[in-house]
């Protein structure tokens, strides 16, 4: 995904029709959902629709919303579960041990 700088954005998490999350960033939430269904999204999505909207978070600036993209896609499964359900206090225990 191309990021251009300045402006607000969005970073959002679908569940897909196999059950897995996908994790993107956009400048319009609206526009990239309906890319998403139409198979016009990532490649992943392609062939896992429908997808469904499960969480999404406005940021300030695009960069910011790129950054968040990437550190919630390195999160475990249960991690981006938790995410999605609001358990804000179980994210810390659920972080991926570093060796």
């Amino acid at each position: 995904m191309v990021v251009e700088p300045g402006g607000m954005a969005f970073v959002y998490m679908l569940r897909c029709s196999d059950g897995s999350l996908y994790v993107g960033s956009t400048r319009d939430l609206e526009r990239r959902l309906y890319e998403h269904q139409i198979g016009r999204g990532a490649a992943y999505t392609r062939l896992r629709r429908p997808v469904e909207l499960v969480w999404c978070e406005e940021h300030e600036h695009v960069g910011a919303a790129f950054a968040r993209e990437k550190q919630v896609q390195g999160w475990s499964r249960a991690k981006r579960l938790a995410l999605i359900e609001q358990q804000y206090g179980e994210l810390p225990g659920l972080s991926r041990k570093r060796r």
